[in-house]
């Protein structure tokens, strides 16, 4: 399981292969019936993907003495949960995208129809997942709860919707809407995903919820970044769109080096906000100077 002392490559590879060998275990139990091709549609769109929140969880757990083999299925339930909002995301109604972790979108690949079901199974494979997590029930409780909280209308739902609601508002979002809009829309898992480890303990969450409050922004601005000067091959989707689009971000309000220094400023306050935590919180540090330096 992660650890202070190993390399952030590493145990954020190891956090992404055990959320997908617990996803793979639950959808082996449901091979062979019916929905065998929404089943293969649910493998194809968790795959491929970084596992920054399944690593979130996984370390936030280690910080409160829970083991990774009793948080797994808390971390493959996020990863869930995040790949249904993406598969989703993807449809014409929304974003209409054709290529997405460097692959053909579900609906691509398959079509509309499953793609939508293929969202909706993993949405309830990511709440059957996180109830079985091996903590005391009033810690599975909280989860619950709180997951249903982040990824509904006050969280991820209601992100999306500013987002979509935006594109045909006659003014541009001003700084502050923006920055609520993405504390939904990617904000919400990303907290969600830090502040499990200590619910499942039973603990107080507010440190990693400061930590991750300053994270999910930074790795939104990076995203808006990403979008400017990334290049489709390596960020396994389109660039550009927002531009194109007209579209408010925190780029077109700061200006490109602004957006920049916000985002490493925010790096700073997620450190800082781990302090409760001493050397062993070295591994969330390194993934916060990991969000804002990637390329995909």
């Amino acid at each position: 399981m992660p650890d202070a002392d190993r390399p952030f490559a590493e145990a954020l590879s190891d956090a992404r292969d055990l959320a997908a060998r617990t996803i793979d275990q639950h959808l082996d139990t449901k091979a062979g019936d019916l929905s065998a091709e929404i089943t293969a549609a649910m493998r194809y769109a968790t795959g491929g993907g970084k596992g920054l929140r399944a690593f979130l969880v996984l370390e936030g757990a280690r910080l409160h003495g829970i083991n990774a083999a009793d948080a797994a299925p808390a971390a493959a339930a996020i990863e869930c949960l995040h790949a249904y909002s993406l598969v989703h995301d993807d449809l014409p109604c929304m974003d209409d995208d054709d290529m997405r972790r460097g692959q053909p979108t579900v609906h691509r690949k398959w079509d509309e129809a499953t793609a939508v079901l293929t969202g909706d199974a993993l949405h309830s494979l990511a709440f059957e997942l996180v109830a079985r997590s091996r903590c005391p029930a009033e810690g599975r409780l909280a989860l619950v709860a709180s997951l249903a909280r982040a990824a509904g209308v006050a969280g991820m739902v209601g992100g999306q919707a500013m987002d979509i609601a935006a594109e045909s508002a006659e003014t541009p979002l001003t700084l502050d809407q923006i920055t609520r809009l993405q504390a939904g829309k990617t904000g919400a898992l990303i907290g969600w995903s830090a502040m499990a480890g200590p619910r499942m303990a039973g603990a107080d969450p507010s440190a990693l919820g400061r930590y991750a409050e300053s994270l999910g922004l930074a790795f939104q601005i990076a995203d808006d970044i990403l979008d400017v000067e990334g290049d489709a091959d390596r960020t396994g989707k389109a660039v550009g769109k927002d531009a194109a689009a007209g579209k408010a971000t925190f780029v077109s309000l700061m200006g490109l080096d602004g957006a920049k220094q916000r985002a490493r400023d925010l790096v700073t306050a997620a450190c800082d906000a781990l302090s409760p935590y001493g050397e062993g919180a070295e591994s969330l540090k390194a993934a916060a100077r990991f969000v804002i330096s990637r390329d995909s």
